[in-house]
């Protein structure tokens, strides 16, 4: 028997919010998808309609908006329902937006002009090793090998492991910044785990600094670190490894924005 969202009352509600919260860690999404799901099936059976007439609500969003919004239901009626999702939109391929990148002298400048010395390795971790912004709030002093050059990312995105090389200039910072043994590389002045927050203010106000004006979050250093590394001639597949890119066409988005074949063909002419 299909469920009847217009007559569910607000415990039972409550009820399937619950169980889909426990479906939803026990695949371990991230933090970030299971908020959306969750967000998503709240407004869903507190509108009671259909969930053809709730999609159609959100006709006028982003396609990433609809996808997760339809994805976000297909997840609650398989999963916590226990019932087919029957309804079958025709989805648009995600549009290809191209990510924002630094050129080298922009990045230098970004570190250069931060004079806090904690700042300025943030800064560096997210060139210099590529990290995500999940990665450096949780990177450990014991994850990193000093003696083989390697950082050992343990906590990444789909719980993928993966080794990255620990750069010499992150090395040399590190050793002025106080080597530990154990515990988060990265505190805050209460001695708790930096948050990511702190780390989108220092990126803010660094490049205000720097006087650059593009947009720049925590990932456009990760980008500006593949992008730089693709146009030194780096083999994409080595690229993809220290992504931790699960398909390698999510690395191919920065052949894109490699200028390097793109400055032979303005030769040409």
């Amino acid at each position: 028997m299909k469920l009847d969202i217009k007559k569910l009352t607000p415990q039972e509600r409550y009820k399937l919010i619950g169980k889909l919260i426990e479906e939803i860690k026990l695949r371990k999404y991230s933090y970030q998808t299971g908020k959306l799901y969750i967000g998503v099936v709240k407004r869903f059976l507190k509108s009671e309609k259909t969930p053809r007439n709730f999609l159609l609500t959100y006709s006028n969003k982003s396609r990433s908006t609809i996808r997760t919004t339809y994805f976000a239901l297909k997840f609650f009626y398989k999963n916590v329902l226990k019932e087919r999702f029957d309804e079958n939109i025709p989805l648009t391929g995600q549009k290809t937006k191209l990510p924002v990148v630094l050129n080298k002298r922009e990045v230098t400048r970004i570190i250069d002009v931060t004079e806090n010395l904690k700042h300025k390795l943030v800064l560096m971790f997210l060139y210099y090793a590529g990290l995500r912004l999940d990665e450096m709030v949780n990177l450990r002093w014991q994850d990193i090998d000093f003696d083989r050059e390697l950082i050992h990312i343990k906590t990444s995105k789909g719980e993928k492991e993966r080794i990255i090389f620990l750069h010499y200039k992150l090395k040399e910072l590190l050793k002025v910044y106080g080597i530990r043994k154990q515990g988060l590389v990265f505190k805050s002045q209460r001695d708790k785990k930096y948050s990511k927050r702190s780390i989108q203010q220092i990126i803010k106000k660094s490049a205000k600094k720097a006087d650059i004006h593009k947009k720049i979050t925590p990932h456009t250093l990760r980008h500006s670190f593949a992008t730089h590394l693709l146009e030194a001639g780096a083999d994409i597949r080595y690229i993809q490894q220290l992504l931790g890119h699960k398909s390698l066409r999510t690395t191919q988005i920065y052949t894109h924005v490699a200028n390097k074949d793109i400055k032979k063909l303005a030769n040409l002419l």
